[in-house]
């Protein structure tokens, strides 16, 4: 599975649809922030510290940068750079890496709960991220649909994909857990802390960002093939020009 724009470097940002060039997002959110955190936090060089703080300016920045080009600061825009804050503070302030782990399943666990609960109001979240302008032409749609009268039961297909949306970020945040857990044990504000922040970083990709794109482009099929038998549309009519 909103637009989350900027990815904690320890998550890879899973859920989210790419904007802009992904390939310099991944660069700039993602690697260079663990090259800095495994071959800067020496003493040597900038130090556990320092290296950190670097480190996290990165995706804050990308974050940043964002809001200032479309001149529009999105919800999950401001949870993902809390959530690098969050990062940061662990780190700087010595926290028990147990708590970085709860950190990296609480912005996803958080975010499906709240699309859980929208199931319940008149605009659940899946509108926002699979059935939206953006990837569907929903006028059109909308219009297929009521001049067929099948309206409702694409309305309870959205409801239930909902739920199926909601179970994508719940599988996101048990994976950022155990996969923090596993990867980052030694206690934070150190060398290998910091080392092992960077391989979470790197590893959160193919493990957790890559399934969970998965997941969600076949969320999307399976509202695609609905869309299509309610309303008698091809695929290629029903995505956006």
């Amino acid at each position: 599975m909103p637009d989350p724009d900027t990815p904690t470097p320890a998550e890879a940002a899973p859920n989210r649809p790419a904007n802009g060039n992904p390939l310099l997002e991944l660069g700039i959110t993602v690697i260079l922030p663990a090259i800095v955190l495994m071959q800067l936090s020496s003493s040597g060089r900038l130090g556990p510290a320092g290296a950190l703080v670097l480190a996290l300016a990165f995706p804050v920045g990308w974050g940043l940068r964002e809001a200032f080009t479309r001149r529009k600061l999105s919800p999950m825009a401001v949870l993902g750079v809390v959530s690098t804050l969050l990062t940061g503070g662990i780190g700087l302030l010595k926290v028990d890496p147990y708590w970085l782990a709860v950190k990296e399943a609480a912005v996803p666990g958080l975010i499906g709960v709240a699309v859980l609960g929208s199931n319940w109001t008149r605009w659940p979240l899946i509108r926002i991220f699979v059935f939206n302008r953006q990837i569907f032409d929903v006028d059109r749609i909308e219009a297929a649909l009521a001049s067929r009268g099948t309206t409702v039961p694409f309305e309870l297909r959205l409801r239930r994909g909902t739920v199926y949306l909601a179970g994508t970020f719940a599988f996101s945040a048990v994976l950022n857990f155990v996969l923090a857990r596993w990867v980052v044990t030694s206690p934070a504000g150190t060398e290998a802390f910091n080392a092992e922040l960077g391989r979470l970083t790197l590893l959160s990709y193919p493990v957790i960002a890559l399934p969970s794109m998965l997941m969600m482009m076949l969320l999307m099929w399976w509202l695609a093939r609905g869309a299509r038998a309610l309303t008698g549309l091809d695929l290629a009519d029903m995505l956006r020009q």
